[in-house]
C-alpha cells in the first residue's frame, strides 16, 4: 500500500452536522509537545514542523480537525498552531473543539467549567482560532451527573450563532438522551478501541442507529492514553499488520473505521511520516477472518 498517493477521501465520508467530512481526521492533542500530552516537563515540538504537519494534513484531504483551548504546552498552543497554519480556513474544513475542562497558564488542571464559565471557554476558542463561530463544540464531562444545565448553556450559544453544532465527549448513554431533549447532538467523542467493553460497543452502535457520529479517542494509544501508542499489541494484531505490510497502529486505526460508517477517526501526530501512515490506513480493508480474530481480543465486559 503506497501512502504517497493516498488521501483521506479513501476512508469514506460522513455528514457531520451540515458538512461532509472525510472519516480520517486529525487530532491536535499531541501536536504541541513530544512525549506524554499535558506533561509539565515535556519538550515543546518544533513550531515550524507542527505547522507543516497541519498543512500537510489538509493537503492529504483531512477536513475534520479536533482541538481544544486546553491543548497547550509551555510554548505551544494547538489552536494558535491551527490558526497560523490554516487561516484563512478552507471552506470545507470542520474544526471541532471541546469545552468543560480548563487549565491555568502553568498547565494545572482547573475544576470543570460551570454553565456560566462555558461561554468564556467558547469565546477563548473563538479568539485563539480567529473565527466568529465554532463549527462543532463538544461538552466534555467527568462523572455520571446531569449535564442539562451545562449543555443548555451551550445550546443558548448555539442559538446566538457562536456555535453551529453540538456534541458530547466522555459521556454515557443517559447523557446523550438527556442532551437530545435540549438540542440536537451531531457527535459523541468517547474512548474506544480494540478491547472495548460490551457497554462501549453498544453505545457506538446506538449512535449509529441514531445517525450520530461516533469519534473514538485513544483508538491507537489504547492503554497508553496520553503517553502515546502502546507497544504490547497481541500476536494477532502483529500478524495482521505483517500480512498487509503496515504497522500495528494502522491496523488499530483501520479496525475502528470498520465498526460503522458513522465512526470518524482523529489520530494525532507531530510526525509527517506517521501522518501519512494514518491517512493511508483509510485505504486498508480487513477481511472477515481478520475482523473475527480481532473481535476475539475484546474484553467482553458485562
Amino acid at each position: 500500500m503506497t501512502s504517497q498517493t493516498t488521501t483521506a477521501a479513501t476512508s469514506g465520508t460522513w455528514k457531520l452536522g451540515d458538512s461532509t467530512v472525510n472519516r480520517i481526521g486529525f487530532g491536535t492533542m499531541r501536536l504541541t509537545q513530544h512525549g506524554e500530552a499535558f506533561a509539565a516537563d515535556a519538550v515543546p515540538r518544533d513550531r515550524d514542523q507542527a505547522i507543516d504537519v497541519l498543512r500537510r494534513a489538509v493537503e492529504l484531504g483531512v477536513n475534520h480537525i479536533d482541538t481544544a483551548a486546553f491543548y497547550f504546552s509551555r510554548l505551544r498552543s494547538a489552536n494558535e498552531l491551527i490558526n497560523r497554519a490554516l487561516a484563512p480556513y478552507p471552506d470545507d474544513l470542520v474544526i471541532t473543539t471541546k469545552v468543560g475542562p480548563g487549565r491555568d497558564p502553568s498547565g494545572r488542571w482547573l475544576p470543570h467549567a460551570t454553565p456560566t464559565q462555558l461561554r468564556g471557554q467558547v469565546e477563548e476558542n473563538l479568539r485563539q482560532l480567529g473565527r466568529d463561530h465554532l463549527d462543532v463544540v463538544n461538552l466534555r464531562i467527568v462523572g455520571a451527573d446531569s449535564i442539562a444545565e451545562r449543555f443548555g448553556a451551550l445550546a443558548e450559544l448555539r442559538e446566538a450563532g457562536l456555535i453551529r453544532h453540538l456534541g458530547l465527549s466522555n459521556v454515557r448513554p443517559h447523557h446523550l438522551a438527556e442532551a437530545q431533549t435540549i438540542a440536537p447532538v451531531v457527535c459523541v467523542q468517547n474512548m474506544y478501541g480494540i478491547g472495548a467493553s460490551r457497554e462501549q460497543q453498544e453505545f457506538l452502535h446506538t449512535c449509529g442507529e441514531q445517525h450520530i457520529a461516533f469519534v473514538p479517542f485513544y483508538s491507537i494509544a489504547g492503554t497508553g492514553r496520553t503517553a502515546g501508542a502502546i507497544t504490547d499489541d497481541s500476536g494477532e494484531i502483529h500478524a495482521i499488520a505483517r500480512a498487509h505490510g503496515v504497522s500495528a497502529a494502522q491496523i488499530r486505526l483501520t479496525w475502528t473505521l470498520h465498526q460503522g460508517s458513522h465512526v470518524l477517526a482523529i489520530p494525532g501526530t507531530g510526525d509527517p511520516g506517521h501522518l501519512a501512515q494514518n491517512v493511508a490506513a483509510g485505504l486498508l480493508r480487513l477481511s472477515q477472518d481478520e475482523l473475527t480474530a480481532i473481535a476475539s481480543l475484546h474484553h467482553g465486559a458485562a
